[in-house]
C-alpha cells in the first residue's frame, strides 16, 4: 500500500498545530531537504511576489491544481472568486475542507474533463506534475479542453540546471529538469514520483510548437519565474 507520507504531514501540522517530525524530500540530484510545513499553510501576507502577482492575475471561474492545503485558494475565495481545486493527496483535501475550501475534489487534472475553467492556476511549481518534457506538451492539449474562450494558464517554474554543477554529478542522459522525489515522514518512505522544472527556453520552444502565446512576466534572484499562457486563436 503506498502512504500519503506528504498528507499525513499536512494533517498533523493541522490538527496538532505543529510537529516535531520533519518532512523530509529525497531527490535524485543527490539532496534530503526537510519541507517547513508550515511553508504550505501561508498566507497573504507570507506570499512572494510571483505569487501575489499570479493571484493578481486571476480571473473569472479558477481552478487551482495541486492545490495543498488550499492557501491560494482561500485567498481567491475570500476575494470573491468562484475556485474549485484538485489535489491527489486525500489527507491534504480532508484539510482544505476543514479550512473552509467550498469545492475541493481528489484525483488527478489529467482525469479531469467535461469542464471549463477561466484561468487555471499551478502555483509552487505546479506545472511540475507534467512529470517530463513530453508529459508538458500533453499538460498543454489537455489544459485546451478544460478553457474557456477566455481562458489562461498561470504557473511558476525554474532552470536547476545549476544543481548538477552543485552536486557535481554526471547528467542524466533525460532533460535536466526532469527529477526524481520522494517523501519521508516519522521514518515512513512515500512512493517515488517524478517531477519537472522547465527552464524558459525550452518552455518557449514547446508552447509555440503546440500553438499557445506565452508571457514571462517576473522572475525572481533564484531563476524562478512566472508565467501567463493562453491558447492561440486559429485565424
Amino acid at each position: 500500500m503506498n502512504r500519503d507520507v506528504y498528507g499525513e504531514a499536512l494533517y498533523d501540522f493541522f490538527i496538532l498545530q505543529k510537529t516535531k517530525e520533519p518532512l523530509l524530500l529525497h531527490s535524485s540530484y543527490g539532496d534530503i531537504e526537510e519541507m517547513p510545513i508550515e511553508v504550505f499553510f501561508r498566507d497573504e501576507d507570507d506570499f512572494p511576489e510571483l505569487e501575489h502577482i499570479a493571484l493578481a492575475l486571476c480571473d473569472g471561474h479558477v481552478l487551482d491544481v495541486g492545490a495543498g492545503v488550499g492557501s491560494h485558494a482561500l485567498y481567491l475565495q475570500h476575494k470573491g472568486f468562484t475556485v474549485d481545486t484538485i489535489e491527489q493527496s486525500t489527507l491534504a483535501c480532508n484539510v482544505m475542507r476543514s479550512r473552509g475550501i467550498q469545492h475541493v475534489q481528489s484525483g488527478d487534472f489529467f482525469n479531469l474533463k467535461d469542464r471549463k475553467y477561466d484561468t487555471l492556476l499551478f502555483l509552487m511549481n505546479g506545472i511540475g506534475l507534467a512529470k517530463t518534457l513530453e508529459g508538458f506538451r500533453e499538460l498543454l492539449r489537455h489544459a485546451k479542453g478544460l478553457l474557456s474562450d477566455r481562458g489562461q494558464l498561470l504557473f511558476d517554474s525554474s532552470d536547476i540546471s545549476y544543481l548538477y554543477e552543485e552536486y557535481k554529478i554526471a547528467r542524466p542522459p533525460h532533460y535536466l529538469g526532469e527529477i526524481r522525489f520522494q517523501y519521508e515522514y516519522k521514518g515512513n518512505m512515500g512512493s517515488p514520483f517524478q517531477w519537472l522544472y522547465i527552464d524558459q527556453q525550452e518552455l518557449i520552444k514547446i508552447a509555440t510548437e503546440e500553438n499557445w502565446v506565452v508571457q514571462i512576466l517576473y522572475e525572481d534572484e533564484n531563476d524562478q519565474y512566472l508565467v501567463r499562457m493562453e491558447p492561440r486563436l486559429k485565424q
